[in-house]
């Protein structure tokens, strides 16, 4: 019985299958809640994290 490696995505592979599926943003009211609850938080990370997805969900030929 011989061992066969197992083949795994590199990391550049596993990125390029990522840039190729669509994926949906949620309606930027619902981002823009986010972005607000966020900044209650005083969570930053999730802030600019909710700030750049409802630009991307607003204007999509920004991510582009």
């Amino acid at each position: 019985m011989s061992a066969r490696p197992v083949r795994r995505p590199t990391e550049r592979a596993a990125l390029a299958a990522v840039c190729r599926s669509p994926r949906r943003l949620p309606p930027v009211p619902a981002l823009m809640a986010a972005l607000l609850d966020a900044n209650e938080r005083r969570d930053r990370e999730g802030a600019t994290l909710a700030a750049h997805r409802v630009v991307r969900a607003a204007a999509p030929e920004v991510g582009e």
